[in-house]
């Protein structure tokens, strides 16, 4: 099965199963990465935002406008700032490193 690797907030890795056809969302959630996805994948916030490690950042489908506008509102945007419930899994991206950003808009305070 394929593997993914999540950098918490403090700084520690966490590899996981990846099973494939699950988004990173999906991955957190099965695994209690404190990743929120308030709107459940519906490209409706932008809580389940990650920063794609730069090594894997170009083998990911480019996002699409959706996304791109729900990335404009997220809290601590980076160059390779992806929304978790936009990467679906694949065998390509087994390996897959990303970090959680250090808060999300929603986190109230």
């Amino acid at each position: 099965m394929p593997r993914m690797t999540f950098i918490e907030r403090d700084g520690s890795r966490r590899e996981v199963d990846a099973p494939l056809g699950l988004s990173v969302l999906e991955i957190a959630h099965k695994h209690g990465v404190d990743v929120e996805g308030a709107c459940e994948g519906s490209l409706a916030c932008s809580t389940c935002h990650v920063i794609v490690d730069q090594g894997w950042f170009g083998k990911l489908a480019s996002p699409t406008e959706d996304e791109e506008d729900m990335l404009d509102l997220a809290f601590d945007l980076q160059e390779t700032s992806r929304l978790g419930c936009q990467i679906i899994m694949t065998e390509a991206l087994d390996g897959l490193v990303v970090k959680l950003p250090a808060g999300t808009r929603n986190a109230g305070g």
